[in-house]
């Protein structure tokens, strides 16, 4: 299944996380407020970094690297 990852300002995450649900996709949402303690790195969680390493390198996931391109995708679905 693709990945994508956004870094959304907090300002907008409540109203991003409810359009991504409106849609019927999943959402998973990782709180990393800066000055917050980061929480360790678990195997698990490694395993899903190098799975996503993998599907990106593979061009399996959809990168948005600015505000546009992301609303050219969602305009594009």
């Amino acid at each position: 299944m693709p990945t994508m990852t956004l870094d959304i300002p907090g300002s907008q995450i409540n109203w991003f996380e409810q359009m991504v649900r409106t849609m019927g996709w999943s959402f998973r949402r990782e709180d990393t407020a800066p000055g917050a303690e980061k929480p360790a790195i678990t195997p698990a969680m490694r395993r899903r970094i190098a799975q996503a390493r993998k599907e990106s390198k593979n061009g399996e996931t959809i990168t948005c690297r600015t505000a546009e391109e992301m609303q050219r995708y969602f305009d594009s679905l």
